[in-house]
């Protein structure tokens, strides 16, 4: 059987990421094509990969090279063109979370895709990360009676790319870290998110103030379900000590955790009375399986022409509660959806 071709849309860290695993990681996938709006960095990548070829421009490897998908991993403000193009040429796609930067972006994207009849799925690897996908079905089997209380860490380690800082742009760090944190809650709750109170703070970066006023590197995320569970996020970055994702699900009957700072099972205990373990440093660490699993899902999603089990309705309610935590951040209240 013929390889299924993709076309990988920036090369960065996540790009690489999934990109590795179509080439290396999956028998039925190949990469074929890079994009990268930095030339130095499309034909390293392509170079790495083995790709056909690399290019700065979408448009152009649409013109130039034969592919049946493409991996979308490019900034969250060309997420709704780059989509569009490739669903109106044809092309299955994975995209990175955030979904878009608005909703009505979102919507025309589902239409788009809806129209053109092409596979979508959105990069939200917690959802086949096996820890997640145990704590999921404890839920489901009442073993810590009904939910009532979730909370979710979400940390990053480093300040991503200045773009982000441009919340308007970006939609901040409650988009481009803790965009998991609410996807996870909402999936293991099983239930839409009726309210929403955020603050939200600059502790950590005095220069972007002035340029940035409205940059936040630091939020407080207090939340309803419409069932009636409560829910609160803890979202940083830069949090400089590591990359940290934790959550815990307070029910009537019991509680469970998911997640551990510690990045091994390895505890040295030393002549000094120390107790020292290693943290956990990348994302790319922690969920390394999981993002090969989503990536092994959408391919077979392919192959099997079934649809993905996290789509893109999952992208819009993420960036839904995104943007009106951004709201409650903005007015000082508690925003209902």
């Amino acid at each position: 059987m013929e390889k299924i071709k993709f076309c990988l849309i920036g090369a960065g860290r996540a790009g690489m990421v999934h990109a590795r695993n179509y080439e290396f990681g999956i028998t039925d996938t190949k990469i074929v094509a890079v994009v990268d709006t930095n030339k130095k960095i499309a034909e390293e990548a392509a170079i790495e990969l083995s790709a056909n070829n690399f290019f700065i421009d979408f448009e152009e490897a649409l013109r130039c090279e034969k592919f049946d998908a493409v991996c979308i991993a490019a900034p969250t403000f060309i997420h709704a063109e780059t989509v569009i193009r490739a669903a109106d040429a044809g092309k299955h796609i994975f995209c990175e979370k955030p979904l878009s930067s608005t909703l009505e972006e979102a919507d025309q994207m589902e239409k788009t895709i809806k129209k053109n009849q092409v596979k979508f799925q959105i990069g939200f690897m917690r959802r086949f990360d096996q820890n997640f996908l145990k704590a999921k079905k404890i839920i489901e089997q009442g073993e810590i009676g009904t939910p009532i209380l979730v909370k979710s860490v979400g940390r990053g380690p480093g300040l991503p790319p200045k773009w982000y800082c441009d919340v308007k742009r970006s939609n901040g760090l409650l988009a481009e870290v803790n965009s998991h944190d609410f996807d996870s809650m909402r999936w293991l709750v099983g239930s839409e998110y009726e309210q929403v109170f955020a603050m939200a703070d600059n502790f950590k970066c005095p220069q972007y103030k002035e340029k940035y006023p409205d940059f936040y590197d630091t939020a407080a995320v207090n939340l309803r379900f419409k069932n009636g569970v409560l829910g609160m996020i803890d979202g940083c970055c830069p949090a400089t000590y590591g990359y940290d994702a934790r959550m815990e699900i307070l029910g009537t009957e019991g509680m469970l955790q998911i997640g551990s700072q510690q990045a091994y099972s390895v505890l040295v205990w030393n002549n000094k009375s120390q107790l020292i373990k290693e943290g956990n440093k990348s994302w790319r660490i922690l969920f390394k399986d999981a993002y090969l699993e989503e990536d092994k899902h959408f391919v077979n999603c392919i192959l099997n022409n079934e649809d993905p089990k996290v789509g893109i309705k999952d992208g819009e309610k993420a960036i839904e509660i995104v943007i009106a935590a951004n709201k409650s951040i903005k007015t000082g209240k508690p925003v209902k959806l």
